[in-house]
């Protein structure tokens, strides 16, 4: 009697286990398609590296491909709701920034914000670690382009491996382009403007894969002439040593312009055609450079120019 009713509770306590364990087989199947949902829409990026490989922006960022139009960015917004030349100071413009491979002015190829102005970057910053130099007056002059915690990234001819984010001292998140934090030009006005170009020998527009954008023009190599160097340029950097040492002061403009410091440079990087001249208003002694020139003494103009001429 005993081991009748023995086995009968065993029996009944195995069916029970088999009867649990198959509605665990049930709830596992489904976590495959409760993933598969998860993973599906905008490419949301937490730590750690993104969902294709490539470093990730962090913060909750997404990393969306194609324009802030393509994607339905509401009108006001992001990058259409920057003031030009000024910090992105405003909830609604640090929603999102527009990064897109185009050209700019003499720059092609060079990465614009979704208003079509140029981004550039600073030799003074670091891109392997990411880390952003320029702060207080520094970036009011060059607005560093930042995104709100849990924003987006359009990319535009930009790869996804090299958009990503740096944390500034102020605690805003910064876009980077190949690592290197990027900014706006306080003097750019309107889209497609590039007088940042070459300023200070430190600062240049930035290419899609995080380079320096104009080429041997870019590097600071003093050549002078070369392809691409005859067409008239709209700016000049003028450095007070040779072989484009600071201190320096730049220039931009049409026609006439008058040098706010005259007579102290002795090397200069340009981009195309200008003429230089040894007097204010353009008269005295000239010179027609054509690229940079490492040393102004080699043309008979060391701590001679007062005033050049764009056109």
């Amino acid at each position: 009697m005993n081991r009748t009713r023995t086995a009968t509770i065993v029996a009944a306590a195995t069916a029970g286990v088999l009867l649990l364990t198959a509605c665990g087989g049930d709830n596992d199947s489904s976590a495959p398609e409760s993933s598969a949902a998860a993973g599906s829409g905008s490419h949301a990026v937490g730590q750690g590296k993104a969902a294709d490989g490539g470093p990730s922006a962090g913060q909750g960022l997404s990393l969306l491909g194609g324009t802030a139009k393509a994607n339905n960015a509401p009108p006001r917004t992001g990058d259409w709701a920057n003031e030009p030349g000024k910090p992105a100071v405003k909830a609604e413009a640090q929603q999102w920034v527009q990064l897109s491979a185009s050209k700019a002015g003499a720059l092609n190829p060079v990465v614009v914000n979704g208003a079509g102005f140029t981004l550039y970057r600073f030799d003074k910053d670091t891109a392997n670690p990411s880390k952003s130099t320029c702060a207080g007056e520094c970036a009011s002059t060059w607005p560093p382009v930042v995104v709100a915690q849990g924003g987006k990234i359009f990319l535009d001819g930009v790869a996804t491996s090299k958009a990503g984010t740096v944390r500034r001292a102020d605690g805003t998140l910064q876009v980077t382009v190949g690592g290197w934090p990027v900014y706006r030009f306080s003097k750019d006005t309107k889209p497609g403007d590039t007088k940042g170009q070459g300023v200070g020998g430190t600062w240049f527009g930035v290419t899609p894969d995080g380079k320096k954008a104009g080429g041997a023009a870019a590097t600071g190599n003093g050549d002078q002439g070369g392809a691409g160097q005859e067409k008239p340029a709209t700016s000049v950097v003028l450095f007070d040593n040779a072989a484009f040492g600071d201190p320096s002061q730049g220039l931009a403009g049409k026609g006439c312009q008058n040098v706010a410091r005259d007579n102290v440079a002795s090397s200069l990087q340009v981009q195309g055609r200008l003429k230089i001249w040894s007097e204010a208003n353009c008269k005295g002694k000239s010179k027609v450079v054509n690229g940079d020139v490492a040393d102004l003494a080699t043309i008979g103009f060391d701590n001679d120019i007062s005033s050049v001429f764009f056109g």
